[in-house]
């Protein structure tokens, strides 16, 4: 991943693009302290995704297909049939167009959870002549989105053919492509216009 540096000017100090992308993607979660006064409130821990949940944006059964799974919290919504969080079976077909179609709509995201492949003791099976990552669906499994290296363009596929896959550590991130070809972007990268690139390439 190109983590070249950025200079503020001559003189000051300079930041990582990686920096500067979450921190970008950071101002796209609500800063409540600052506009409300007061404590912002916590922000809500992840929740486990078995027991038959259904994907909020297709409906299919979490837990029942490969990939990762993922969930994001709202402020003043939620999702239809539940409370918090909406949650999903697929990031590149359910949890992002989910997300960027209720930012339009005014709804503010407060934490999106995705599998977290540095936390999970994953495995990699072909089915068919393709090959297919595991799926985790357990509190411990999920980590903060806006802080993963996704791995897009690999020969691995979630539930719904080529998603995108999370590792908070980016060495993980690189050795996975190392071996299963493609390459790293960030979440700041990934808007709704990259992803319909994506999804047709």
């Amino acid at each position: 991943m190109d983590l070249d540096r950025f200079p503020l000017s001559d003189s000051s100090p300079s930041i990582t693009r990686r920096g500067a992308l979450k921190a970008i993607a950071g101002s796209t979660l609500v800063a409540v302290a600052g506009c409300l006064g007061g404590d912002p409130d916590p922000t809500p821990d992840p929740v486990d995704l078995s027991g038959g949940k259904e994907d909020d944006q297709g409906g299919m059964v979490i837990g029942n297909h490969a990939g990762p799974n993922g969930q994001i919290f709202y402020r003043d919504n939620s999702p239809r049939g539940h409370d918090n969080p909406a949650w999903f079976h697929t990031l590149s077909m359910g949890l992002f167009p989910y997300y960027f179609e209720h930012e339009r709509m005014g709804w503010e995201a407060t934490a999106i959870y995705v599998t977290d492949y540095s936390l999970v003791d994953f495995t990699v099976t072909d089915d068919d002549g393709q090959s297919f990552i595991s799926t985790h669906t357990g509190t411990d499994t999920f980590g903060d989105a806006t802080e993963m290296d996704f791995v897009v363009d690999s020969s691995v596929h979630g539930g719904m053919g080529p998603d995108l896959l999370p590792f908070s550590d980016v060495a993980d991130a690189n050795s996975f492509v190392d071996e299963y070809g493609g390459s790293t972007v960030e979440f700041a990268d990934v808007t709704s216009e990259w992803l319909s690139g994506y999804l047709r390439s």
